[in-house]
């Protein structure tokens, strides 16, 4: 959880901003190298036991636009399982001395993961084509419309919002352009160091990525939509490497060429679950539906990361400052992400040591039988052209 939530305290960063970025048309392979340290300050007065959450990190998802792999990290790995909403995590095995920090000392881990991106399209979509709400199948609503997590379904105050603004409309496209259109035109962009749930949101008219992800959720689920919201890294070739601090300077975080994101997810018939994105839109939001056909997760430079579907990471973002702070510990991080070059197919496994060892390498034994075929041959023909040319001579001589 604690990894989990410093991610999703970089999505602060300010993704405002439109894109001019063209499509990509061949698949796109990214490196992404993470490292944390974990450290209690020399005049610290408490020890620091680290726990699995500690140890927790993401594995990044799987789906048809990407495959992500761990290909690198400093400890063994414990195990492997599904977090609450179906994320694939794993767990670091520290060797004990590092598990307890007293005074002074500290621990680092590095990850490095490899992506593979594919080009991305989103369906062809028109209000008019637009299923309606009772369409929408039910076990989907039972799972992804409750009141749970950071979705306040059953506030009032967020309720009457909802129907003020769709009124009595049933095709779901077109709800959730509505939607859009009013987070976009009343909640302003501001940066928060701690995710908000979605009536203080509405109360400041006011957050950053996610916050309005939260909010445009709650509403969605309000009218039985089913929603959830997304996280992910964006490769930023052209930007310059960031170093900020967060909560009172206890956490430090490096950014190269990287930066994190958070959208909504919703499920809108007959096309079934699009992303909508509430703030990094290429084409802008003058069209609310660019939302769903421009948003950053439509870019193959966009790594999708996690799924929040139940998790109250609002609650948990703001105990893990506290306990951060309160303790006066410390953590940073370095992202760094890169551009490679597509990986060639990968050559047949060399066969095992002890199997070389037992049976004869043909390999050589054909490189010498080669050569010395060459050898012979060269000679003969060498012996040939001899034989002509004295021929030849003894034939001019007469």
């Amino acid at each position: 959880m604690l990894s989990f939530v410093l991610i999703l305290l970089l999505t602060t960063t300010a993704f405002q901003n439109s894109l001019a970025v063209e499509g990509e048309t061949q698949d796109m392979s990214y490196t992404l190298k993470m490292r944390v340290t974990y450290s209690n300050p020399l005049n610290g007065t408490r020890v620091w036991n680290l726990t699995e959450e500690e140890r927790t990190i993401g594995l990044f998802m799987n789906n048809t636009w990407q495959t992500a792999y761990l290909i690198n990290y400093s400890y063994p790995l414990e195990m492997m399982k599904d977090d609450e909403d179906g994320n694939p995590i794993a767990v670091l095995r520290f060797p004990k001395e590092s598990a307890r920090l007293n005074p002074g000392e500290n621990v680092s881990y590095t990850l490095v993961y490899r992506f593979l991106s594919k080009p991305r399209s989103i369906p062809e979509i028109m209000e008019e084509k637009s299923e309606n709400l009772d369409d929408i199948p039910k076990d989907l609503r039972e799972k992804y419309c409750s009141e749970e997590g950071a979705w306040l379904v059953k506030d009032a105050e967020l309720q009457e919002l909802a129907y003020s603004i769709a009124k009595n409309e049933t095709r779901v496209l077109t709800i959730v352009k509505k939607l859009v259109a009013w987070i976009h035109q009343n909640i302003t962009y501001t940066v928060h160091e701690v995710p908000m749930y979605p009536n203080e949101t509405y109360a400041e008219r006011g957050g950053d990525c996610d916050d309005k992800a939260v909010l445009f959720v709650t509403l969605c689920r309000i009218y039985k939509i089913p929603a959830y919201i997304q996280v992910g890294c964006i490769y930023l070739p052209t930007s310059n490497r960031t170093s900020q601090t967060y909560w009172e300077e206890h956490v430090t975080s490096v950014l190269n060429h990287i930066g994190w994101h958070g959208w909504a997810i919703a499920y809108v018939p007959p096309w079934g679950w699009l992303p909508v994105d509430l703030t990094y839109v290429k084409a802008g939001l003058s069209d609310p539906l660019n939302a769903i056909k421009a948003g950053a997760v439509t870019l193959q430079e966009t790594i999708q990361y996690s799924n929040i579907t139940q998790n109250d990471y609002v609650a948990s973002s703001r105990e893990t400052r506290e306990f951060i702070t309160d303790n006066d510990f410390y953590v940073d991080m370095e992202d760094e992400m890169s551009l490679e070059p597509f990986p060639e197919p990968q050559k047949p496994p060399e066969p095992p040591l002890d199997e070389i060892q037992e049976k004869p390498n043909l390999i050589p034994v054909l490189i010498v039988t080669a050569a010395v075929g060459v050898t012979l041959t060269g000679a003969s023909m060498i012996v040939f052209v001899l034989y002509v040319w004295k021929t030849k001579k003894a034939k001019l001589r007469e």
